[in-house]
């Protein structure tokens, strides 16, 4: 069974789909032939790379039996979230407690806070001063970073050994 509408508002559809294709364990070339429709297109939409179209929304309600303009509604909603990002972008919080030249090498925009928490703790920790290290514990807090701390390969910079006793595990 498809989410309430207002549950999932402003996700685009295909982040829908592509669950309830998991769901249903099908797949989607599976469901393309099903309904009519390229799989390259259905493939698209569950990779968020497409939208939908009213024809395509009529063919997966009447699939998923659900109201016709269900997913069209989604793709509304998920491109007026995006424009109202557009014109209020919420900053990153990356951007508001670090300099931005800490991450010099990558996007900080598109850094994801959970899936790269062991990147950040140790850039932070090699390269970072001491409002930024104290920042880092506040955003992860001692005992994630202590756990992140004995994941990560033994760095090459000095500092990094340094703020961790420091910082970290409180020595001198």
């Amino acid at each position: 069974m498809l989410p309430n509408f207002n549950s999932v508002k402003g996700i685009h559809p295909g982040a829908i789909l592509k669950r309830e294709l998991k769901r249903r364990n099908l797949k989607s070339n599976e469901l393309a032939k099903s309904i009519d429709e390229y799989p390259q297109t259905i493939n698209a939409i569950t990779k968020e790379r497409r939208g939908i179209n009213p024809k395509l929304s009529i063919k997966l309600g009447k699939y998923f039996e659900t109201k016709y303009d269900y997913f069209m509604l989604l793709q509304a909603s998920f491109e007026v979230s995006k424009a109202l990002e557009t014109q209020h972008p919420i900053p990153h919080p990356l951007k508001e407690k670090f300099r931005i030249a800490l991450f010099w090498d990558t996007d900080i925009e598109k850094i994801d806070l959970a899936k790269n928490k062991n990147f950040i703790i140790k850039r932070i920790l090699e390269r970072g001063n001491e409002k930024e290290i104290q920042a880092l514990i506040d955003l992860y807090t001692l005992p994630v970073i202590k756990t992140a701390i004995d994941q990560l390969p033994n760095s090459f910079i000095p500092n990094y050994r340094r703020n961790v006793e420091k910082y970290i595990l409180k020595t001198n």
